[in-house]
């Protein structure tokens, strides 16, 4: 199967760059492209790719603001968005998961690790590296005490259910929180699974603001 993938991007030359790299690897397919953030939400609504990556400064609409165009509201679009920039701050990194990207990653990331991303991505996983893990946990220790109504999303959640959250929420794979708690492969999908259902989650990149929203996570805890 060929991972459709669409390039959103206001740098005509970047954008020809990942299209060469794309194209050029076994497995993957560049559907379009789109310069403008307005174009991009067109364009992945027309094209329903599988992974867009998608710029964050954009003209006529950023990036962040077409993502939650795409994944919100009452139909969203089934596209796995992975935020790409040259910025490295916290509230692009918060903001990009809030609207629902699956991952976010530097422009300077190498070739490699990009086109692993990209099919990371597509299987559902989120892709958090551990840096990235750190700057969300940061950026709530500074708020205020986390509102009651978030903590009670957990009140379904299993002890065990609430284990396997604080490891997804640290960046690990399912096989890492297989290995950690000595579970099988299997039920530690199982369990991200039950995870998903019982709080609503898209993808695990909400379940780790979950995590963080509820207070499941602190500071000491990113590793």
């Amino acid at each position: 199967m060929t991972l459709r993938v669409a390039v959103c991007d206001d740098q005509t030359l970047v954008r020809a760059g990942f299209r060469v790299l794309i194209d050029t690897t076994p497995g993957l397919s560049v559907v379009g492209e789109a310069g403008t953030g307005v174009a991009a939400v067109e364009l992945i609504r027309r094209e329903r790719p599988d992974v867009a990556l998608m710029d964050i400064q954009m003209p006529e609409m950023d990036g962040i603001e077409a993502t939650r165009r795409l994944l919100g509201g009452p139909e969203p679009v089934p596209v796995r968005v992975l935020i790409l920039t040259t910025f490295d701050l916290d509230r692009y990194v918060f903001a990009a998961l809030r609207a629902g990207a699956s991952g976010f990653l530097l422009k300077d990331t190498p070739p490699n690790d990009l086109l692993n991303a990209i099919r990371v991505i597509a299987d559902g996983e989120a892709l958090l590296s551990p840096r990235v893990t750190r700057r969300l946990v940061a950026e709530f220790a500074k708020r205020p005490a986390v509102a009651v109504e978030a903590a009670h999303r957990l009140d379904g959640v299993t002890e065990r259910e609430r284990e396997v959250l604080m490891l997804i929420a640290r960046g690990l794979s399912n096989t890492e929180i297989a290995a950690e708690l000595h579970l099988s492969i299997a039920t530690a999908k199982s369990h991200v699974g039950r995870l998903l259902t019982k709080l609503g989650a898209r993808d695990r990149a909400q379940l780790v603001i979950a995590a963080y929203e509820a207070g499941l996570v602190t500071l000491g805890a990113s590793g």
